[in-house]
């Protein structure tokens, strides 16, 4: 047996054979109750892990506990005693002299230090900065223990497949005995077998959790310097793409109209003797998605991709557009309008929020008249217009072949509309009744939009846009909030239909709920949870997006989104993952199996899919975005005034303005005076109604102007649809329908 116990591995091996990392060893007094008190134990420090057992003899198969060094609290007390705290764990130790204590405190040190250096570009603070070259040496450290525990667990089941043989073979004869002294032989050499047997195990259970913890101790620091790897991937894919996709514009360019960029006359003819011959270039469409290829010439060839060979996604839109009306037969290149990028700074008014709310608990919050400090100088109606940040993914989704394709870009946008909101506590103005809300983007972006509060109590909205680009959307959304006491949910209640032209797809989703937490206490943070399912009415194609509540005990990724896509007869076709505050990704499903672990008895699907593909990325808010109620690059445009705009948009919403102007005082007065009017234009409109009963007449509902209530033909609901002629009034400038509400 002694044999044996010598042949096994020790569960303290030295980590990564560095010379930083010795082991120290020795006896030390260790605290274990009132009762026994101090209690000496063997302690082995090695690898950034301080053990202790028993007795020496114990370390080949039984370790009594361990605490890690890495972020340990090392406290010298009185003579000879320090203190070791980690984790949650804290050991009072005392040594048998002041110089065998100094020994261990300064060796406790060093080893913290190092182990510290090892984990550093491991640990969970989100840093991105790259491995640097120095820590190959850590890395090829690491590697050498691995394969020494490796070994080590090796030995464990030689040994292990060895006695547990003999054990079975002693157990075998025992059931042949004649005689009782035989017996008595027998039960002693399987009793010593046995013991044999499970020592080598514990033996083999050490060994796996030492190799544990260093795989642990560096899968993370690995894990880091592949995304970082895979994230330069990507960035270096879309800067080659965008310079692929100039270079070719600015050469057929060149080609048409030579002389406004060179200023020299050449012939057709002599433009193409000029081209290299080896290179190939085609015509690029107009915001179509690339990608390339490179020859062994050493040319680039960018090619016209399909619908399905990009799903990059998350440049910033180019800042020219490409003016095909020209008389003089020439195409230039014009700026677009300039658009706002700032407005005033959020002057610093404090306000106890509880003070206000306190009163507010389960009631609606679209019936309470709050003051403008707890808003942004924007209306609901603008909010919604919002969502339209990266209308970019659904022109691309227009062009889709696919409808499952074109399934992951409709997801990645209803996501994409929540990524403003990750700083965006202060709620929007709620819009007066009749009031309107035009966003004309047609020069850049091939859209325009119409939005109109169509109800106060509730409250709805009815939005409306069309795209040159091949889609419409419309929306007929009710928002019902609540005060919950320690937090406010906004539950957003209604569909958003989205139709392409050219497939006649139609797509049918919800939104989920937007909860503010810490009224009571602390910084408010913004939260969305729930379920989207996103329907294809016309090919039945589905998808479900779940949107995680973020939890504090969580080892999920805060703010993670997760769905699957699915045809029409619910087969699996790509996987989605990202964060509604950052990105989407989508990934091809090449083969799923029904693995084990479901809760109630169901089994997981497990999907084996190919590398994942960039939906959408977020784009960075503007410079000083904290002092401008974090608004994005659009958001800051949305009360931009406009010439010709209807009398009812927002744009003119007088304490709106006042605010965004840094007037909140002024701001607020002019609120309780719109909040007044709007009072008694409805009570004046309940007396007609009353008056219109009581002579036995029809009584009249109020009717929006621009939107009626209509049955939608796809889903048979009945929703506030568009009507029409808003664009037609507006180029006539004949504003006589809209009420007067400012």
């Amino acid at each position: 047996m002694n044999e044996l116990v010598k042949s096994l591995p020790s569960p303290t091996l030295p980590g990564l054979h560095l010379p930083c990392l010795d082991t120290h060893k020795g006896w030390l007094f260790k605290w274990t109750n009132y009762l026994k008190g101090y209690q000496r134990r063997w302690f082995v420090l090695s690898n950034g892990l301080l053990s202790y057992y028993r007795t020496q003899a114990e370390m080949a198969h039984t370790c009594r506990g361990t605490i890690p060094l890495a972020k340990a609290h090392i406290e010298v007390g009185d003579t000879c005693h320090f203190v070791l705290t980690s984790g949650g764990r804290t050991y009072h130790l005392k040594a048998t002299s002041e110089g065998e204590c100094q020994r261990w405190v300064s060796a406790l040190q060093q080893a913290k230090a190092n182990a510290t250096l090892l984990v550093h570009h491991s640990d969970d603070s989100g840093d991105e900065t790259p491995v640097p070259q120095e820590d190959r040496a850590l890395t090829q450290g690491a590697l050498q223990s691995l394969a020494t525990k490796l070994e080590d667990l090796s030995t464990c089941n030689e040994l292990i497949g060895k006695h547990g043989a003999a054990l079975q073979r002693s157990l075998s004869e025992l059931e042949d005995l004649r005689g009782p002294t035989e017996g008595t032989d027998k039960v002693k050499a399987i009793n010593e077998r046995a013991t044999l047997f499970r020592i080598t195990s514990n033996a083999m259970i050490n060994a796996c959790r030492d190799f544990l913890d260093v795989a642990e101790s560096h899968s993370r620091r690995w894990q880091k310097a592949l995304h970082y790897e895979r994230e330069q991937r990507h960035h270096l894919e879309e800067t080659i793409e965008q310079l692929a996709k100039q270079h070719n514009s600015l050469e057929r360019a060149w080609r048409e109209n030579p002389t406004s960029y060179t200023g020299v006359e050449r012939s057709q003819e002599g433009d193409a003797s000029d081209e290299n011959e080896e290179a190939e270039f085609f015509d690029a469409v107009e915001d179509a998605p690339s990608f390339i290829t490179v020859t062994t010439t050493g040319n680039i060839r960018h090619k016209r991709s399909g619908s399905n060979q990009s799903m990059m996604s998350g440049g910033v839109p180019n800042d020219w557009t490409h003016n095909e009306s020209d008389t003089s037969g020439t195409n230039q290149m014009q700026l677009r309008r300039t658009r706002r990028s700032r407005i005033p700074d959020k002057p610093n008014y404090s306000l106890n929020l509880w003070s206000i709310m306190k009163n507010c608990i389960g009631k609606d919050l679209s019936k309470i008249p709050m003051p403008v400090n707890f808003n942004e100088p924007l209306s609901m109606l603008q909010r919604l217009t919002e969502d339209l940040e990266y209308s970019e993914l659904l022109d691309r989704a227009a062009r889709c072949d696919s409808s499952l394709e074109q399934m992951c870009l409709v997801a990645a946008f209803s996501v994409s509309s929540y990524s403003t909101t990750v700083h965006r506590t202060a709620k929007p103005f709620n819009p007066l009744l009749g009031e309107t809300y035009e966003l004309d983007r047609l020069e850049e972006y091939g859209y325009r939009s119409i939005s109109e509060q169509v109800s106060h109590h509730p409250p709805a909205a009815a939005h409306h846009v069309a795209s040159e680009r091949g889609w419409t959307l419309w929306q007929y959304i009710t928002i019902d909030s609540k005060f919950r006491g320690k937090y406010i949910s906004v539950v957003p209640l209604g569909n958003i239909h989205l139709q392409f032209h050219s497939s006649g797809n139609h797509y049918v989703w919800s939104k989920v709920t937007s909860t503010v937490h810490n009224i009571i206490v602390g910084k408010l943070w913004i939260d969305q949870s729930g379920d989207i399912d996103i329907m294809n009415t016309t090919t039945k194609d589905t998808c479900r997006l779940k949107f995680s509540p973020y939890s504090y005990f969580s080892r999920e990724v805060p703010r993670k989104v997760t769905g699957v896509v699915e045809d029409g007869e619910g087969t699996a076709h790509y996987i989605l993952s990202g964060t509604w505050d950052d990105k989407m990704e989508s990934a091809k499903i090449v083969e799923s199996s029904r693995g084990c672990g479901g809760s109630e008895g169901k089994q997981k699907t497990v999907y084996q899919t190919l590398q994942p593909k960039l939906l959408w990325k977020k784009y960075p808010l503007p410079d000083n975005a904290e002092n401008m109620h974090y608004f994005s690059a659009l958001a800051l445009t949305l009360n931009e005034p406009e010439d010709g705009v209807a009398p009812t948009d927002s744009r003119l919403r007088p304490d709106q303005r006042l605010m965004e102007a840094g007037l909140w005082d002024e701001a607020n007065i002019e609120k309780q005076r719109l909040e007044d009017h709007q009072r008694m234009e409805r009570k004046r409109r309940e007396a007609q109604a009353n008056q219109a009963l009581e002579e036995g007449q029809e009584v009249e509902s109020y009717q929006p102007v621009w939107f009626e209530m209509r049955t939608d033909e796809n889903t048979g609901e009945a929703s506030c649809m568009y009507r029409g002629g808003y664009w037609e009034a507006k180029e006539r400038q004949d504003w006589s329908h809209c009420p007067e509400i400012f």
